[in-house]
């Protein structure tokens, strides 16, 4: 059985707990980002680069049978792996189930507020972009 959202979310913020040290947070985004699944370079279009993220940060939404299932990357290591976290808890959910999600991760596992302004506004990127693809396929069903 799927995981709902806050299962997901939950078991991300357990993965975090394990560490106190902000530089080895920092390692496990790296790693998840490094554990991305490649993004296929056909998806490397503009159309799919998400606007106010400063590094390049590509992400592709697939609607397959009623779950949005997203893929991404990121020319940048840690970004690609924030991107790596919300395709974990976001990916293969329903478009409803996605606008209706409170992302409390986030603030949870510490992430916003060890997040450069910056990093922090294209965090907000992310999720504004998953949102609207949510938004644009629940209008389709």
């Amino acid at each position: 059985m799927a995981q709902t959202i806050n299962e997901l979310q939950d078991a991300v913020i357990e993965e975090f707990s394990d560490f106190d040290d902000w530089m080895d947070k920092y390692q496990m985004l790296i790693d998840l980002g490094n554990d991305l699944e490649p993004l296929d370079e056909k998806y490397k279009t503009e159309q799919n680069l998400i606007d106010g993220c400063q590094s390049r940060v590509w992400l592709q939404c697939d609607d397959v049978d009623g779950k949005l299932v997203f893929t991404a990357d990121s020319d940048a290591l840690i970004v690609k792996g924030i991107i790596a976290l919300l395709v974990r808890v976001l990916s293969g959910q329903t478009p409803k189930d996605i606008l209706d999600a409170d992302l409390y991760f986030i603030d949870r596992i510490g992430l916003r507020e060890h997040l450069s302004p910056t990093r922090s506004n294209g965090l907000l990127a992310m999720i504004k972009q998953i949102k609207a693809y949510a938004l644009a396929y629940s209008v389709k069903q």
